[in-house]
């Protein structure tokens, strides 16, 4: 990874970043929350990946729709990601796989 690749990644995140802040509180709110969520359980390419700017789609959309946060997730913000994330393998997936030496070992 070069310094320029470095560069471009920081440019990305601080727009990705714009965006949410663009948000209504209460969606901002949640993202954060999802966020926290995905970075501790989450897949491996969640960071280069398209999950979070598509989640940021998916809530300006419901912003323009006129439509409440948990209108569009539910109540519950775990259940939604991990339904975002269930056929994504996860670090959880990648040790368990290194442990066993077994792959599909932490999905069984």
């Amino acid at each position: 990874m070069s310094i320029q690749d470095i560069i471009e990644g920081k440019k990305q995140w601080r727009a990705h970043l714009a965006r949410v802040k663009a948000l209504p509180p209460d969606y901002q709110i949640v993202y954060k929350e999802m966020q926290k969520y995905l970075f501790k359980v989450g897949p491996v390419s969640l960071s280069d990946g398209p999950l979070l700017p598509g989640i940021v789609d998916f809530f300006e959309e419901g912003v323009a729709a006129g439509k409440g946060v948990l209108e569009l997730i539910g109540n519950d913000v775990a259940a939604f990601c991990d339904d975002l994330i269930k056929d994504s393998p996860t670090y959880a997936d990648a040790y368990q796989e290194s442990v066993s030496g077994e792959p599909g070992a932490a999905r069984k």
